[in-house]
This record gives structure tokens, sequence and C-alpha cells, in this order.
């Protein structure tokens, strides 16, 4: 008689998932095909991006990268290509890159703003990334100044008197603090560098530069332009509006109705106005308020209007996510013991930053597009020198590959910011 086992008495071998449940068929089939209705789109989709590559791309690749003038790109595109052929004249990008890079700064100097750059990169590498050694945020603190000074050369004195008033801020905040509460040195923390800056900064530095000469070669801010114009102003924006729109936050949710009233009025005026409008302000009506024979550098008004409007925005912004916290967070610091700044700074202020990561890049990037409205106040940034190259006569006429590579390092730029909230916000992700 035969046994006939129903049981098992080996293991089968691990075997693979099949093609269709994993892999790149797998996410074909979830994401692109997964009905008749998602297929239809998908098709349709592919049919019009296969339609713009097919127009876009030999235009793009039917190029000349050797001419010097418009007509001779032209010429030497129909040598090459025949006939009636059209393509892009990329000669353009190659003959005056440099231009769009640095505008009219003195190419000698070119090392200079390379090396702020470079800088610029290392400062921001502990802001942003934990791995980094926190020692290296002593020299992001420091940044700033030697930016500026590497920038606009000049006496060295200059930014280290700037310094100065942060010190004696710091100074009159522990000084005041003390016998007259906190609120009297925040009131003097801003005060005492206020009046520094505005009216013993520069004569000090005058005096120290006559006593121990240190200087470099200067260059004015009319030779500013290209896109080291807009990473400045944007950059500056963006680190700044940060702070100042948390505060102005704080401010509007104070129980002191003086502090109250000022930031909702500073809010609501900024947000009802065009920023074309602060420029404009910045770029004119400015020094008809300020002293006779007083001069205020032109990029420095612009970073303060745009400082200004960014924080409006930015205010809001950090509110929403302060709204959003349940009311237990408010309740727990309390239970723990913690004053008003220190729950703020420990408790409050991470989470409520936390929730506001999209909307606070969303801003930042933004606010870097709307660097190139300092063009319609004759700041040449890369859409003003386009403009100032396409009036050459030797490339008059030429608009889209100029166009074309403006918006291609402004995505690089702005996808990159858009890239890593992504990653920020995958990192400080605690629930599900």
């Amino acid at each position: 008689m035969t046994d006939i086992g129903y049981v098992r008495t080996e293991m089968l071998p691990e075997q693979d998932a099949p093609s269709s449940a994993v892999g790149v068929v797998h996410w074909i089939r979830v994401n692109l095909f997964s009905g008749w209705f998602n297929s239809i789109l998908t098709i349709l989709a592919i049919y019009f991006v296969a339609s713009l590559l097919y127009g876009v791309l030999p235009w793009v690749f039917k190029s000349s990268w050797t001419a010097h003038s418009l007509n001779e790109c032209r010429e030497s595109i129909v040598a090459q290509y025949g006939e009636g052929a059209t393509g892009a004249c990329w000669a353009v990008i190659r003959e005056r890159y440099l231009q769009l890079l640095y505008g009219f700064y003195p190419s000698e100097l070119y090392w200079r703003v390379n090396l702020a750059f470079v800088g610029l990169l290392v400062a921001i590498a502990p802001v942003l990334f934990a791995g980094i050694p926190r020692k290296v945020l002593w020299f992001s603190a420091a940044s700033p100044f030697a930016i500026f000074w590497l920038l606009w050369g000049g006496t060295i004195w200059l930014p280290l008197s700037v310094v100065a008033g942060f010190v004696l801020g710091y100074v009159a905040y522990v000084l005041v603090s003390k016998p007259a509460g906190s609120l009297a040195g925040t009131i003097a923390a801003f005060l005492v560098p206020v009046l520094w800056w505005l009216l013993l900064a520069a004569p000090v530095a005058s005096g120290l530069q006559s006593i121990i000469p240190l200087a470099s070669e200067s260059v004015e801010s009319a030779r500013f332009g290209g896109f080291m114009l807009s990473v400045t102003i944007g950059v500056t924006g963006i680190a700044l509006s940060l702070p100042i729109g948390i505060v102005l936050a704080l401010g509007r949710q104070s129980d002191l109705w003086i502090v109250k009233t000022i930031c909702v009025g500073f809010i609501e005026f900024i947000r009802g106005v065009p920023l074309i409008t602060l420029l404009f302000v910045a770029s004119t009506l400015l020094n008809i308020f300020l002293p006779p024979g007083t001069t205020f550098d032109i990029i420095l008004r612009v970073m303060i209007m745009v400082t200004l409007f960014s924080s409006a925005y930015m205010a809001e912004v950090v509110r929403g996510g302060l709204a959003a916290l349940p009311r237990g967070q408010y309740e727990a610091a309390d239970s723990l013991g913690l004053d008003y700044w220190k729950a703020q700074r420990l408790i409050i202020m991470p989470q409520a930053l936390k929730i506001s990561i999209p909307a606070i890049v969303g801003n930042f990037i933004g606010l870097f597009k709307d660097t190139t409205l300092v063009s319609i106040i004759g700041l040449l940034d890369p859409i003003g020198l386009s403009t100032s190259i396409r009036a050459n006569q030797e490339w008059n006429g030429i608009i889209w590959e100029l166009y074309g590579f403006i918006a291609l390092m402004f995505f690089i730029v702005c996808f990159s910011m858009g890239r890593y909230a992504m990653y920020l916000e995958r990192k400080l992700k605690t629930g599900h």
C-alpha cells in the first residue's frame, strides 16, 4: 500500500518576488497605469512631452558655440545644418557668462567673490546638516561680516565696528535685565546697538583706520550685478527674515498692547504693499528723509526693504505654526516651570517651525525669485544684464538663450531648496 503524504516535510527554497510586484514594473503599474482613466492621462502626457521634446531638442542641439554675434551665429548654423536650419545661439552664454555671474565686478577681484561664496557654503553647512561639528557655528556667526568685507572691500574696521554693536547690545541686556527685568533688558539690547551704528560706528572705524590702516580695494555697488547680486540680496533676506519673522509672530501674540499693536501694524502694512513699491521707496524716496549729505548704499537699502517685506510674510507663517500646536504643549511647558523664553526656545518654537517647514521654504523660494524685481529700479541682476546684452548691436534680437540660461540657474537654486525641505521633513518626522 502506497503512503500519500499531505504535509510537506521539506521547506521550499526562497524565491524572488514576481517582477509585477516589485521594481520599476510595479511602480509603473501602480502610478501610471492603475486604471483606464489614469492610463489615458499617462498616454496623453507622454505624447505631450514627446511632442515638446521633438520641437525643442533639435533647436537646442543645432546650435553654435563659437560665434561672436547673432548674425554670425545664424550663418554658422545654416552652413553646418543646411539652408533654413534654425538653432540656439549658445555662443552668447560662452561670451557673456562671466558678466551674467559677476556683473561688472572687476575681473582681477573675482577671487574675492568666489571666496565669499565658498565661505557662505561653509557657514550654512552646520545650520542645515546635523553632522557638521558645532564649532563651525562660530565661523557661521562671523561669516556675514567677512563676506561683506570681501565683496565691498574698504577698511576692515567698519565690519568690526558693526560686530561691536552686537557685543554692546549683549552687554546692555546683561546689565539692564538683572535690576530692571528682561523686558527692559531686551529694549536696551535693541536701542544700544542701533544708536552705536547710527552715531558712532562710522567715526570709530575711520579713527581706527587712521591709526592702524587695514583695508582692501573698494568696489562700489554700481559694479555689482548678475547672479552675485541676486544671491547677495536673496541670502541676506532669507537669513534675516526668519528671526525677524519669529519675533514679529511672538509680538503679535503678546499680551502687551503696545507691542502687539506695533507688530500687527507692521505686518498688515507690509503685506498690503507690493514689493516693487517698497523697492521704489528704497531707491528714490528714502534719501529724502535722511539728513543732507548722507549716503546710503542702494544695495543696502534694497536688502533692508526685501528683508522687511519677507519678514512680514514669515511672521504669518510662523504664527500659523504656533496656532497649530495643541494647547497641551503650552501647559506642559508651564508644568515644567519654564519661563516664557525658555518655553519658546525648548518646546514651542521647535515644533511650530517643524510644522511650518513647507511654508517657510516656499517663502524663501519666492523671496529668491523676487530678487529679479530689482532690475526695475536700475540694478543689474541677471534680468537687467540680459536687457543690457540684448541692447548691444552684436546680440540685438537674442532672447531665448539668455532667458533659458537664467531660468536654469534659478531652477537649480530653487529646486535644491525644495529638495532640502523634503529631506528636513523626513528627518524630523516623528509620527505616522
